[in-house]
This record gives C-alpha cells, sequence and structure tokens, in this order.
C-alpha cells in the first residue's frame, strides 16, 4: 500500500495538546516515508516539539449501500519524523519523490530540486510499527 498509494494524513501532536492531521505526498523507500515541505509551519513546529507521529493511506474505499458497508484497505504507520539536513540525504528523498509522481521527468526533477534547493524542507519518517485494517470481504477474495 504504501507503495502504490499517492497521498496520506500524516498526524502530529499539535498546540494545545489538540492532534494536528495534515495531507501530504509522500514517497516510500526501506522503511522509511520522505515528504516535503516549506521550510516552516505548523507541522515542523509541531514535529520538533515531538518527533512521534503517524501516518495513514486509504488504498481502498468503496462504500457498498446494498450491504451496508464499505469495501475498504488502509495502512496506519508509526514513527520519528525529523528534517534531513545531510545533503546526501535530502538528495535522496527529493529523488524518491521524483521517481514516484515523475518518472518520465526525471531530468526535469533535478532541474526543479537545483532551483529550489535553499528553500525545500525535506522529512523523513523512519517506521517503527506498521498496522493495517481491510473490510472481511476483501481479506476473503484474497483467502
Amino acid at each position: 500500500m504504501l507503495r502504490s498509494c499517492t497521498s496520506g494524513v500524516l498526524a502530529v501532536h499539535g498546540d494545545g495538546g489538540y492532534p494536528y492531521a495534515v495531507p501530504l505526498s509522500y514517497a516510500y523507500d526501506d522503511g522509511r516515508l520522505f515528504f516535503h515541505c516549506a521550510a516552516a509551519g505548523h507541522k515542523l513546529d509541531a514535529i520538533a516539539r515531538s518527533d512521534k507521529v503517524s501516518f495513514c493511506v486509504i488504498a481502498a474505499d468503496e462504500v457498498a449501500p446494498s450491504t451496508f458497508t464499505t469495501r475498504f484497505r488502509s495502512a496506519v504507520v508509526f514513527g520519528r519524523a525529523r528534517v534531513l539536513t545531510d545533503d546526501a540525504q535530502r538528495r535522496h528523498a527529493l529523488e524518491c519523490l521524483a521517481k514516484k509522481y515523475s518518472p518520465d521527468h526525471l531530468g526535469a526533477a533535478d532541474a526543479e530540486i537545483e532551483r529550489e534547493w535553499r528553500r525545500v524542507c525535506v522529512l523523513e519518517l523512519v517506521i517503527e510499527h506498521m498496522t493495517g485494517k481491510a473490510a472481511i470481504e476483501i481479506v476473503r477474495e484474497r483467502g
């Protein structure tokens, strides 16, 4: 699911004890998720306070009105997030994002990475634990 989905929701410990959840595009590589974002904001403030986060993806969500159910598949990962500061790690993460979302435009992606290098912030979420859930109908079909 983490390889095939194109977006998910990152949840952090927000202001005043409230959770803060934000939808993001991401790339998955070797037990890690990568995100890019602006260099300042609520999400980064929250991660600076507490690096423990979760990230949820929904791979299927088909309402079946006649059977009063939903055919769904989802996964939630838990781990620790950090801002990448090492240039090689940042470049690897941005290249992973480019390969996922623009595989036919990698030359242009390299130029975009260079152009935005000083402004882009790159986050890494190291996965510590993962859970998944699927509708019983999907589980039975995969038998």
